[in-house]
């Protein structure tokens, strides 16, 4: 027999061990299929688990994924694009005792005006405290920021009510307030009934043109429930100074917020003493926090969720044995008639994937479905991550390799003449 003789028999034997296995496996599948149609009940029972620890892996990360877009959004709207300036200490000359020697003024805004590019709103923030009389001989210290008109615009406030002053108020210097929502009410018992009054600042009558009202700032704001803001051009004159404490600069895109970020603390600090420190800082670290803990959090709870899938393997596996006791005869005669142990093994292993599978994805279409029905009956938009899907069925069929490989290895074991034999 020469070489390609030899060659071509050793194909043919390769051909025929292939389509052997082909056709056991397959036949295998089958008899696992029957056996999970002839009790349809115990093995949907069974699945239940399976059922109920898929869909909820799908909802936890549905859950999750809504938490944190919520988490986000509320930065977002607080200003993800804004980057603050404050002085933050040096700058003494030897014979100087002033806590604040170099501070910040408006004319560092004006500098970074003129060099940054992409700056869409800036204001200054002077600040000062007063106490308020809300009638009746009862005074509160109340919060007095001079900020700009752009200063709405760059912390995002809403005025249901009145108007925000606006460059021509600041320009004249008109004395005018616009104020929260609880120092109205505490003044004149409503928001409506403060539009239009006139209270006193330092001895100074000013008059409220509107209410704002403050988006979640997540402590990020030095706006409080009592807080009055004026236009800049007055404050520096309560005050008596052009030193501010803050500037705010809104960038228009958030890619531009961490090179701005760096940008304006230099061109600020090559304005002041070179021992002066100027610290800037923007939302950009919240919001990645925030993402980070709102992703751990997720995986904590899909940990969770995983409980529920081990108990729903248990469950396969107790059912399986108890399969596998039930089936002792019919397991001896298959293995009278030929079948080998790696085929009986396969076969109740296969019976314990279709079950989990079969619970899995029904599962993971009821987790699919809750999320895609609120879209649909609600307007409300869920988000629906389809690799939630994936991880679902995958830990599936995970969990019926595992837990299944005990009842098959068991019967695989059995004995076919004490199987025979069985009673």
């Amino acid at each position: 027999m020469n070489q390609s003789d030899e060659a071509r028999q050793n194909a043919f034997r390769q051909t025929l061990l292939s389509a052997r296995r082909t056709m056991v496996f397959s036949e295998i599948l089958k008899l696992a299929f029957d056996s999970f149609a002839a009790s349809k009940w115990r093995s949907a029972l069974t699945a239940l688990g399976m059922v109920i620890g898929s869909a909820s892996v799908i909802l936890v990360v549905t859950i999750g994924l809504t938490g944190k877009e919520w988490i986000l959004n509320e930065i977002q709207k607080f200003g993800t694009n804004e980057v603050e300036v404050e002085y933050s200490g040096g700058g003494t000359a030897a014979s100087e005792h002033a806590v604040n020697s170099d501070p910040l003024t408006r004319e560092d805004e004006k500098a970074v005006l003129a060099q940054l590019p992409g700056v869409m709103y800036s204001s200054p923030v002077q600040e000062t405290h007063d106490r308020i009389s809300i009638g009746s001989g009862v005074t509160k210290e109340t919060l007095v920021l001079g900020v700009s008109p752009q200063y709405k615009s760059i912390h995002n406030l809403t005025v249901p009510m009145g108007r925000f002053f606006d460059e021509t108020d600041d320009t004249a210097h008109i004395k005018c307030a616009v104020v929260t929502e609880p120092f109205a009410k505490e003044m004149y018992g409503s928001a409506d009934a403060a539009i239009g009054r006139t209270f006193q600042i330092t001895g100074i009558p000013f008059t409220i043109v509107g209410i704002f009202k403050n988006v979640e700032d997540f402590g990020q704001s030095e706006i409080a429930d009592q807080t009055i803001l004026i236009p800049y051009s007055v404050a520096r004159y309560l005050t008596g100074t052009d030193n501010v404490k803050q500037i705010y600069f809104s960038m228009s895109s958030m890619d531009q917020v961490p090179e701005a970020t760096q940008e304006a603390v230099r061109i600020i600090s090559a304005r002041h003493r070179p021992n002066s420190i100027y610290k800037a800082q923007n939302l950009r670290e919240l919001l990645d926090s925030a993402a980070t803990i709102a992703n751990i959090l997720t995986v904590v709870l899909l940990l969770v969720a995983s409980v529920t899938l081990a108990v729903g393997g248990v469950g396969i596996m107790n059912i399986m044995l108890a399969n596998v006791r039930a089936r002792i005869r019919e397991i001896g005669i298959r293995k009278a008639l030929g079948a080998t142990a790696r085929e009986i093994r396969l076969q109740f292993l296969a019976e314990a994937v279709i079950i989990s599978l079969a619970g899995g994805l029904a599962g993971t279409i009821i987790g699919m479905a809750l999320p895609f029905s609120v879209r649909l009956f609600t307007p409300y938009v869920l988000p629906v991550d389809w690799r939630s899907a994936v991880i679902a069925l995958g830990t599936a069929l995970l969990v019926g390799i595992i837990f299944g490989t005990v009842p098959a290895t068991r019967a695989a074991q059995l004995d076919p003449v004490e199987s025979l034999n069985y009673e």
